[in-house]
């Protein structure tokens, strides 16, 4: 992996983040909050633009939160 990937924390408002995410699932079928996830994860990625970057979150998305 490459040292361009920030895996510190790096949000000013880590909790306000966290709750304005939940805030805009509330009340949302599960294939609506799916659906929205994936624009906004659509929308991240955008916003990022670096095909490096993208690919080195993918990887440690799959190897993270989770025991296998």
């Amino acid at each position: 992996m490459s040292d361009k990937l920030i895996l510190s924390p790096n949000l000013d408002n880590a909790d306000g983040f966290f709750d304005a995410l939940a805030r805009a699932h509330d009340g949302l079928e599960k294939s609506t909050s799916d659906a929205l996830n994936a624009r906004l994860i659509f929308l991240l990625a955008n916003h990022i633009g670096d095909d490096e970057v993208l690919t080195e979150a993918l990887k440690a998305a799959q190897t993270s939160g989770h025991n296998r």
